[in-house]
């Protein structure tokens, strides 16, 4: 198996689980920004809906 095809075997199974990694990222966001202090709360969020965005 080359690099192309994990990738491309990698963007399936996050098709597939689309709804667990938006999940996740929305409570690695909240728990990353709660240790910050709630300083970068603007930048959690955009990466967090990035992420959402591409998954």
């Amino acid at each position: 198996m080359d690099f192309k095809d994990a990738l491309g075997k990698l963007g399936d199974l996050a098709e597939k689980h689309d709804d667990k990694i938006d999940a996740a990222a929305e409570k690695v966001g909240d728990v990353v920004d709660e240790r910050t202090g709630n300083k970068y709360s603007d930048h959690i969020d955009r990466a967090v809906q990035e992420l959402q965005d591409r998954t």
